[in-house]
């Protein structure tokens, strides 16, 4: 039994946002905490900005995007789709961040893949999730690893699994061309994206301009507006809106007077033009967005 007990997930909503494609979203929820009222990376990072776990399913087969906040999200998300004959299951991790392996447990039996930067990062970071608060404990680890990219079927549809060093340095989408559909994980993000890598956003940004060759039609992140991805995600225009945010982030260091705007004021022209939506929590993420970019700048 995992050291992070038993997690309510009275509030795990379940969306179709398109065909033979699920998406498990919890969070975003005023008030509303899941693990206690003292900070904790699951209430006050994931549960609070709201995160989505994915599934493509067909027939009998289905691939697990991610597997949720804690084991009982694993579990929940499982028992959804064995309840639509998914019985054949398979795992994709994004990367290595905590908010999209805590499940993993619960698909311990199953083939989990990912990409091999993942793997090895979890093998570095597996005892430092087991002290975190709540822990994950035990870690349970992919049991597929792959370099490059991956191509996998699930029932007739084909996902490409596709590397892109967007957020983190191991990050992982999945892309289906048939359907120019782009499951993002982190590497976009509604309102903005999350800074964890400040010494590799230039990385970032030249990985925007490979991502804006892709067909893409719809993208579903797990990170964003919870009506939005129940009706089908966001536009391309997605990736621009965050482009521009990095960029702008990295202007922050000679432009003083971006420092003190708000994220509202920051980014106006892309909430004007409907790419991305305001939500306050992401306020706080903005701050510290900044304040990494300066810190950047002073050590360097």
């Amino acid at each position: 039994m995992t050291g992070m007990g038993e997690i309510s997930t009275q509030t795990l909503r379940i969306f179709e946002p398109c065909p033979n494609v699920l998406a498990f979203y919890d969070g975003r929820i005023p008030g509303k905490r899941l693990r206690s009222d003292k900070a904790n990376w699951l209430d006050d990072g994931a549960y609070a900005l709201g995160v989505a776990s994915y599934a493509v399913f067909d027939g009998a087969e289905g691939l697990v995007y991610d597997t949720g906040l804690s084991v009982s999200h694993g579990r929940a998300i499982r028992a959804a789709l064995e309840a639509r004959g998914g019985i054949s299951l398979r795992v994709v991790l994004s990367h290595h961040h905590n908010d999209h392996v805590a499940g993993n447990e619960a698909f311990a039996d199953c083939e989990i893949l990912t990409h091999r930067k993942t793997a090895d990062k979890l093998r570095d970071v597996e005892e430092a999730f087991a002290r975190d608060d709540p822990p994950i404990d035990p870690l349970v680890h992919p049991t597929k690893v792959f370099d490059g990219s991956e191509t996998v079927q699930v029932g007739a549809i084909r996902v490409e699994l596709r590397p892109l060093d967007i957020h983190s340095f191991d990050g992982l989408v999945l892309y289906l061309p048939d359907r120019q559909l782009l499951l993002a994980g982190d590497t976009l993000e509604d309102t903005v994206t999350y800074v964890d890598e400040p010494d590799r956003l230039e990385v970032h940004l030249a990985e925007f301009e490979r991502l804006s060759q892709w067909e893409i039609a719809k993208i579903l992140p797990s990170h964003g507006d919870p009506d939005r991805i129940a009706a089908g995600g966001y536009d391309r225009s997605l990736i621009a809106a965050t482009q521009s945010y990095v960029a702008k982030l990295l202007r922050c260091s000679v432009e003083p007077e971006l420092v003190d705007l708000t994220l509202q004021e920051f980014v106006a022209d892309e909430i004007a033009a409907g790419a991305v939506i305001h939500f306050e929590g992401y306020e706080a993420v903005h701050r510290q967005n900044v304040q990494e970019v300066l810190a950047r700048s002073v050590t360097n």
